[in-house]
């Protein structure tokens, strides 16, 4: 299987420069070993600032934070807003003399919401435990620590993972190639956006606004974890996302079922049935004319596919499933369009059941797209698909009137922060020096993977830029990421600070 790997990457990377083995990473790693406690204390500084949609304080503490840390390393520094009051994007930019390239690397610093009660420890009070969160987890003073880090150890707190350890990986690697005397090749711009968990909603506004000044040969967005097998990873795009709320009703009040069942309509029946007609049993999903727009995957995009480490059967142990949805495997599976049941709410369950037929039942439903879907062709597929099954669709909780007119009747909701899917030409020139940069900062081919499953809106970058963009993960897979206890691996953050280094002083096309 590694030879595989090295196969496609090789291909795609055109034997751009031999790899820096005995050259920069050594050094880089050098580097770091003697100054992983400061790495530490940047991103232990940069997670207690609450920067979360709830907290605009923090959301602006943490923009200042790093302004001043750009500002420091020499960076001309901006703070760039969509409207006053929402969180603003911070901005910088370092001319590098004699580059020919500019590149512009990507992060957010804000965080999903948090719920403190389902948290081990303080989310904004950073914590060291020696490995993940199991019961014999013990906690390291990494400030009083001698001698090197172990790279298992795990720093716990909100958005440590997703997205800050992105951010702490490109400014150490900023300090370690200054320490070494290695300028970078391309000019330099940094793009630190503060409402990525929100759905960006400022983002194309702030792009169309600030377009000359972010004038670029290739963006690189560090967000998201790297392959399961915790291989160095590059990502060439990512699905769309757009999802909506559906109540269905039944009664206007709940009804004795055994005086009533099997006569009034069971709103939880009804949404069971209908979640069943959109998608089968392996996330096929059945609406009519769904899939139509689908682009193919080009042969180096399905070769990339073959060529990934397997992680199917480690993944099915790790969370405890006996099957798959489908037979493709994890990583042609999410290169499809998918249907999502986000969550069910109809009448009670356990000891608060009773017989009582539910008077409505709500569903939340989230759809990933792929090239060259958008969310108002997928809606348009949705609605269409409702009346065809003899649903009446309204935007309101109906009247009485209405309710008596339709038998069939459906309230939708629809999300309007949705977006396209975005896949890059992996055989283009900037995708190739990437890959070729990449390989050289792991020190072996990195896995490849044509898109990633998750939402991020690559699109719109390109859309307002029309520029080149690459996925850059550095987090570990089981980081907790939008859930309780999120965490970094220190491996992974020693692995990105490799990786930003290469990018920034390797990069050549």
């Amino acid at each position: 299987m590694a030879f595989r790997i090295w196969i496609v990457a090789a291909a795609l990377a055109c034997a751009l420069r031999p790899a820096m083995a005995g050259d920069l990473k050594p050094a880089v790693d050098g580097w770091r070993a003697t100054h992983e406690a400061d790495v530490i204390g940047t991103l232990d500084s940069l997670t207690r600032l609450p920067s979360v949609a709830a907290d605009p304080k923090g959301l602006a503490a943490a923009a200042a934070f790093l302004k001043d840390q750009l500002g420091q390393r020499g960076f001309a520094t901006e703070l760039l807003s969509g409207s006053p009051g929402a969180p603003s994007v911070v901005f910088g930019s370092l001319a590098v003399p004699g580059a020919k390239r500019t590149v512009v690397f990507y992060a957010h610093y804000d965080g999903q919401p948090v719920t403190p009660s389902q948290w081990a420890s303080d989310p904004f009070v950073p914590l060291m435990r020696n490995g993940p969160l199991k019961p014999d987890a013990k906690t390291i003073d990494w400030k009083n620590a001698k001698g090197r880090f172990d790279p298992e150890w795990r720093l716990f707190g909100r958005a440590v993972a997703d997205d800050k350890t992105s951010i702490v990986s490109f400014l150490a690697a900023f300090d370690a190639l200054k320490a070494l005397g290695r300028k970078p090749s391309v000019n330099l711009k940094v793009f630190w956006e503060g409402e990525e968990e929100a759905g960006s909603p400022h983002l194309a506004q702030i792009l169309t606004a600030n377009r000359d000044r972010l004038a670029a040969d290739l963006w690189l967005i560090g967000d998201g974890p790297v392959h399961q097998s915790r291989t160095p990873s590059l990502y060439f795009g990512a699905r769309g996302v757009c999802d909506f709320e559906m109540t269905l009703y039944g009664p206007i009040r709940a009804l004795h079922d055994g005086h009533y069942g099997n006569w009034v309509p069971n709103p939880a029946a009804m949404a069971a049935n209908l979640i069943a007609q959109m998608r089968d049993d392996d996330g096929n999903i059945l609406i009519p004319g769904f899939s139509n727009d689908v682009r193919p995957l080009t042969k180096e995009e399905s070769a990339a596919l073959a060529a990934l480490p397997p992680i199917d059967d480690e993944l099915k142990k790790e969370f405890q499933i006996g099957r798959s949805e489908g037979t493709q495997g994890l990583f042609a599976s999410v290169m499809r369009p998918a249907l999502n049941i986000r969550g069910i709410r109809a009448g009670e369950v356990g000891p608060a059941a009773n017989n009582a037929i539910p008077i409505d039942a709500d569903v939340s439903i989230d759809f990933r797209l792929v090239p060259d879907q958008t969310p108002q062709s997928v809606r348009t597929r949705v609605e269409d698909f409702l009346r065809a099954k003899g649903w009446t669709i309204v935007s309101t909780v109906p009247d009485a009137a209405t309710r008596f007119a339709h038998p069939r009747l459906i309230r939708l909701s629809w999300d309007t922060g949705g977006y396209a899917a975005y896949r890059a030409d992996m055989r283009a020139p900037a995708s190739r020096a990437v890959i070729a940069a990449a390989n050289e900062a792991a020190g072996r081919p990195v896995a490849i993977l044509p898109m990633s499953g998750a939402s991020v809106p690559m699109v719109l970058f390109e859309t307002v830029l029309h520029e080149p963009l690459v996925g850059l993960p550095v987090v570990n897979h089981d980081d907790s990421q939008h859930a309780a206890n999120e965490n970094i691996r220190l491996q992974n953050l020693w692995d990105g600070i490799a990786t930003y280094a290469a990018l920034m002083s390797r990069l050549d096309w």
